[in-house]
């Protein structure tokens, strides 16, 4: 469950509608695959200016390929980038953009457009608009339960994404069903323990939010206890993503007062970046 979700290539591979290309144009489509790992390879280094030229190179060869598929896979992975680096006009131009290109391939109840639905809302929570937000995470709901099963691990990430718009809204008591189903997923999925840990954070500032920090403050450290559970479980593969989710988690600790156990999680990342 990255903080972000990616389209997967069954997701965009289905054939394009003639009618959704110029007719006088000649469709030259990009790599996706290739264009995905080597962008995980960035992250992977937490190297975002290598990231940001990559994204930018790829997303011209859709552009002058006719390529729409290619495109939207590009500027979905837009979305994530311009929210990390805090690029809110650039963000909002991939949004209106993709949403344009989504109309234009005529998939707007596809899983696919369903994650990019959740990628914009996403960027408006990010961006102080949880009202603005919260429509999109709807509509995402909808279409997966459409089409998925509800153990699809993608409905994990949809829900803490929208228990976290629901906490900035005050609907405590939608958010926390929100976690909590997250977590029924997540507890069957032997690689999800960073991601267990992050709702258990989320669950934490959840509680302090409604509560306040000294009312919640058994039921926090109840969460920061499961958390770092997880976050040691013997299992976890150190790699990028478990470098970035360590990066995330550590500042979350040192708010709540567990500072050397934040230090452990940022070493741990520097350590997964070095060997990138």
């Amino acid at each position: 469950m990255k903080d972000y979700e990616q389209i997967k290539p069954e997701d965009y591979a289905e054939p394009l509608c003639p009618l959704c290309m110029d007719a006088d144009k000649d469709v030259r489509p990009i790599d996706t695959r290739r264009f995905i790992e080597k962008l995980d390879a960035y992250f992977a280094k937490n190297d975002y200016e290598g990231a940001g030229r990559h994204l930018q190179y790829w997303y011209n060869e859709a552009v002058a390929g006719n390529d729409l598929r290619g495109r939207f896979t590009v500027l979905n992975e837009m979305l994530g980038y311009y929210r990390k680096t805090a690029q809110k006009e650039k963000a909002f131009s991939a949004a209106d953009e993709i949403t344009d290109v989504i109309n234009r391939l005529g998939t707007q109840e596809s899983v696919g457009s369903a994650t990019v639905y959740l990628n914009i809302g996403t960027v408006c929570k990010a961006f102080a608009m949880p009202d603005t937000a919260l429509p999109y995470f709807e509509r995402a709901i909808s279409i997966y339960k459409a089409s998925l099963p509800a153990s699809d691990e993608r409905f994990a990430g949809l829900y803490n994404n929208t228990a976290l718009c629901l906490v900035d809204l005050k609907r405590f008591s939608e958010a926390r069903e929100m976690y909590s189903d997250a977590l029924s997923i997540l507890k069957d999925v032997k690689t999800a323990h960073p991601d267990i840990a992050i709702t258990y954070l989320n669950l934490a500032s959840c509680a302090e939010a409604e509560l306040g920090l000294e009312a919640a403050e058994h039921e926090i450290e109840t969460y920061l206890d499961e958390s770092e559970r997880h976050l040691d479980d013997k299992n976890i593969e150190y790699n990028g993503y478990y470098a970035f989710v360590c990066d995330k988690c550590a500042p979350i600790f040192s708010y709540y007062g567990r500072f050397l156990y934040a230090g452990i999680l940022k070493k741990r990342a520097k350590e997964i970046y070095e060997r990138s």
